[in-house]
């Protein structure tokens, strides 16, 4: 009698231990922990070599994260890579947005071009992963094509749309140049082209 009491006992407890599981630990900053360890894997072993393990890893998340939150590689990229972009075009929004003349304007984009609001070489070498990407991937074409929007609309409350065309095309160029050449432009030379460029805009 005393045996089955303790079995049935013991079934209750195995019952209640099935039921209920191990507890699953709350961590709600997981999913951006993932789209950060993706952009640092993809500065450091470029698209290439980015793979969900070494992204768990650098995360410190279990493998099974990966897929639990995105569907596929490709999914995660375009995510990281698209937050990456948001960032930068914030930084770059907010640089021109405190500007109040057409000279302060003229400032910010300077400061832009050779400031570090975007230039760092992890910066830098992001800007060109997402670019061989977006060239193997149509699809993620839309996400340069967002940010070169973001920053002509920042450029166009100082400047006529033309003049930011420009000025975006110029940012662009000057900053690639600048971080491939040894002998860069200097910040008068590229302060001299800007003022160039935007000459006919109401100071």
């Amino acid at each position: 009698m005393l045996l089955s009491i303790i079995g049935k006992a013991k079934l209750r407890r195995e019952d209640v231990s099935v039921a209920t599981g191990p507890k699953r630990r709350h961590d709600p900053e997981r999913r951006n922990r993932i789209i950060q360890a993706a952009l640092n894997v993809v500065a450091e072993h470029g698209v290439d070599g980015t793979s969900h393990r070494r992204v768990a890893a650098e995360a410190n998340v279990p493998l099974g994260s990966m897929t639990y939150h995105f569907n596929g590689m490709d999914d995660l990229l375009f995510t990281a890579f698209e937050q990456f972009t948001q960032s930068v075009a914030a930084r770059f929004q907010d640089r021109l947005n405190a500007a109040q003349t057409v000279e302060e304007a003229r400032s910010a984009v300077v400061d832009l071009i050779c400031g570090d609001v975007w230039v760092s070489p992890r910066n830098m070498t992001l800007t060109f992963e997402l670019y061989a990407y977006a060239n193997r991937k149509p699809a993620v074409r839309s996400i340069m094509s967002k940010w070169m929007a973001g920053s002509r609309k920042a450029l166009s409350r100082h400047f006529d749309a033309a003049t930011s065309r420009a000025l975006d095309m110029a940012i662009e160029g000057i900053t690639i140049h600048n971080s491939v050449e040894v002998d860069s432009i200097s910040r008068d030379e590229v302060a001299r082209i800007i003022e160039r460029l935007s000459r006919d805009q109401a100071g």
